[in-house]
């Protein structure tokens, strides 16, 4: 195991009718004036955004609103809440939908204090030194960025999609009800439930050695989603699944099964070029880049994938090929996405093979090499892309 150092300083409050602390909540972290930041108008029709003002106006504290974040949020609405919160005297962000709206109140958190083009920020490694504190109110159990502190944004000219991660994005509360993810549709559900997943697998493809108790730490919460999954897609309603599910994503990604141990993030970066240039469900796009960069990269570490067949997928270890029991495993994955609904390949996500070498290009490596599993080139994305374009059950 790696030395580490963990920071998780988000506090949690989970359960029923949550959403009305909002305002105790904001009120304990110093905020004064919100600005509430939220997406389509299903927070509107549900009734969830006048829950949400009413415990703001209980607690005495005054806010403004801007809706309408996206998914793959836009920088044109983050400019737009920047000029916002700095003519407003906004002092903190209430989030008030899933992982889009939480990316884009952070984008404006680091973009208002900054005396410069927040988009510095995005996929060039500056530094974060200051932003505005962050609650969140979690309507999709998915990216887990109510728990953590990465922010990933698109640039509408040129359809870039990039990422800034700093702990000073860390939400100071999330405030996580599964009942209000219960109206969400299967197929949402189930991107959430992939996302969920591949951040999991993002860590546990790992080159560090003596990982165990991380090992089966990701173990644990895949097995939750490979059970809890199907059921919540049969029974929309099912609180306990939802629960189990939202919790889920908390914890595949606020690094807790990810300490002391070497990360990847390919799959993530490669998908981000597809979900940038077809604005595709970033789970959806995962469903297909993650089994497709498995097959290209699981000869690195035969060993290892073919204890995620058997662990997590039950296969049975074949120890004279051990080749097969990692194919094996990888298959059982891609089947398991199928199942819940979700695309396997490009042409059921709406993708063209024809635009691979756009996709190699936006993903912007030349001749370097990214990826901390195995490193990869720009010829090894074009493969994956193309594994993925053609891939069946």
């Amino acid at each position: 195991m790696d030395n580490f150092q963990f920071y998780s300083p988000t506090e949690f409050i989970f359960g029923r009718d949550t959403e009305t602390k909002a305002g105790e909540m904001v009120k304990k972290y110093g905020g004064t004036k919100v600005l509430i930041h939220y997406g389509s108008g299903s927070a509107v029709k549900s009734g969830l955004l006048d829950r949400v003002k009413a415990s703001l106006d209980e607690s005495g504290i005054a806010y403004t609103e801007l809706g309408g974040v996206q998914p793959n949020p836009r920088d044109t609405l983050i400019y737009k809440g920047i000029e916002l919160c700095r003519s407003e005297g906004v002092d903190f962000i209430l989030s008030v939908g899933g992982g889009s709206c939480i990316d884009s109140s952070k984008a404006i958190a680091l973009g208002v204090p900054y005396n410069g083009d927040f988009w510095d920020f995005y996929g060039t490694g500056k530094v974060v030194e200051k932003a505005l504190p962050i609650g969140t109110v979690l309507t999709i159990a998915a990216a887990g960025s109510e728990g953590s502190g990465a922010s990933v944004v698109t640039k509408e000219e040129g359809s870039l999609k990039r990422d800034v991660g700093s702990d000073l994005l860390r939400p100071r509360f999330s405030i996580l009800n599964p009942e209000l993810t219960c109206s969400l549709p299967a197929y949402q559900t189930a991107c959430g439930a992939t996302d969920i997943m591949a951040h999991v697998f993002e860590r546990y493809f790992t080159n560090t050695r003596e990982v165990e108790i991380t090992d089966r730490l990701c173990e644990a919460v895949l097995l939750t989603m490979i059970k809890e999954t199907p059921r919540v897609i049969a029974q929309p309603d099912n609180y306990e699944a939802r629960a189990n599910i939202m919790w889920a994503g908390t914890v595949a990604h606020n690094d807790i099964v990810g300490v002391g141990r070497s990360q990847d993030w390919n799959s993530h970066g490669i998908e981000h070029e597809l979900s940038a240039l077809y604005d595709c469900a970033h789970g959806a796009g995962l469903a297909v880049i993650m089994p497709a960069w498995m097959e290209f990269v699981y000869k690195h570490d035969v060993m290892r994938f073919a204890q995620m067949a058997v662990r997590i997928w039950g296969c049975q270890m074949n120890f004279e090929f051990p080749d097969e029991t990692a194919l094996e495993g990888i298959a059982c994955f891609r089947s398991f996405l199928h199942s819940i609904g979700m695309p396997i390949n490009f042409e059921q996500l709406g993708a063209k093979e024809e635009d691979i070498p756009v996709l190699v290009e936006k993903f912007g490596l030349g001749d370097g090499k990214t990826g901390g599993f195995v490193h990869l080139t720009s010829q090894d994305v074009a493969t994956i892309y193309r594994i993925a374009a053609n891939a069946g059950l």
